[in-house]
């Protein structure tokens, strides 16, 4: 297992080299949207408040843009998650959003689910399913199912190769293994009103298929492989930063994806970006635009920029920070954390 501070040394100096080529770019991101009547991006509602309950996580993926493993100590504490509690009182927030890491690992996890049930919010959970086969989390299935929680999950592929090849040995068996338990207590069945979401985002260098058309053959190979069922199928776009960034130079591909994503824009889908009607908060209670934001420490523009003097009206009046990462959202038929956007 690589140490911390050798992939922080890594991921500096891929930075660094990003910069680097950025500045060598003729199209920059703002650009395009000027084009496209939509600079400076602004915010139409504040509706979802994302929240990174930390970078502690069981895997270690290496297309993971928050660089999350079993080694990283960064975790929200109660404190904050209180802070958080008072933001999503907020009228025009109706849904929270749980990221890690894997957020199931925060230890105030169950007690911050149940808070937020309580104040009538639609609550999703990013788990990355394997978490949910350890003995220590055997009852999180039955917690989700009695809180309505929404669960979203990572699934590369339905095939063993190519999960495990992305997301480490062994990972593959024990995601079906956790899919099998939701499936029981009542996700993903019609009726149930259980909802359970699958992730896609390519292995390589390159956009993600037609989402409608993928869901399908998931839903056939899922269930006659392994009696697997799920309500729907969302493809996200690699960014490149972070750990898909390192893997883009490693292989010399860094140029040939960014001039990729800036060709495939798509004024449509920039217009429906996440960050619109999303705020991120870091795990240390910091405000970003979105969660590649966060990751590349580009703060909100606003002088809310931190969960603890969380001001919904300034936060709307802010212009959304870009970059050329932001191509990633809006090429092709678009990305969110919701899948495709257009």
């Amino acid at each position: 297992m690589k140490t911390l501070q050798k992939e922080h040394n890594k991921l500096s100096e891929a930075s660094f080299q990003v910069k680097t080529l950025e500045n060598t770019k003729e199209i920059k991101f703002s650009e395009k949207l000027k084009e496209a009547g939509l600079f400076p991006l602004k915010p139409t509602k504040i509706e979802t408040l994302q929240i990174n309950l930390g970078k502690l996580c069981n895997q270690i993926c290496e297309h993971c843009h928050v660089d999350a493993g079993p080694d990283r100590k960064e975790i929200m504490i109660k404190e904050v998650l209180l802070q958080c509690l008072e933001a999503a009182k907020t009228p025009s927030i109706h849904t929270v959003d749980l990221t890690g890491g894997a957020p199931e690992m925060n230890p105030d996890f169950r007690w911050f689910v149940l808070e937020l049930s309580q104040l009538g919010k639609k609550v999703i959970v990013r788990s990355n399913l394997t978490i949910l086969t350890y003995k220590k989390y055997l009852d999180i299935p039955q917690f989700y199912a009695d809180n309505k929680v929404t669960v979203v999950s990572s699934m590369p592929c339905y095939s063993k190769d190519n999960v495990d090849k992305q997301r480490g040995n062994g990972v593959f068996e024990r995601s079906i293994q956790a899919l099998q338990k939701l499936n029981e207590v009542g996700y993903g069945k019609d009726g149930s009103g259980l909802e359970l979401d699958l992730v896609f985002n390519p292995g390589g260098a390159s956009l993600p298929p037609e989402q409608k058309a993928l869901e399908l053959d998931y839903k056939r190979e899922l269930k006659e492989l392994f009696n697997v069922e799920f309500n729907n199928l969302f493809t996200i776009t690699n960014l490149p930063i972070s750990r898909f960034l390192d893997f883009l130079l490693k292989e010399g591909k860094y140029e040939d994806y960014t001039n990729k994503l800036i060709e495939s824009f798509n004024p449509l889908a920039a217009k429906e970006v996440m960050c619109r009607n999303t705020i991120s908060v870091g795990w240390d209670g910091k405000l970003f635009d979105c969660d590649f934001n966060q990751m590349l420490e580009l703060g909100v523009a606003s002088s809310s920029q931190n969960i603890k003097e969380f001001n919904n009206l300034e936060l709307e009046k802010r212009d959304i920070i870009l970059g050329q990462h932001c191509y990633g959202c809006s090429a092709g038929s678009g990305s969110s954390c919701q899948g495709s956007l257009a």
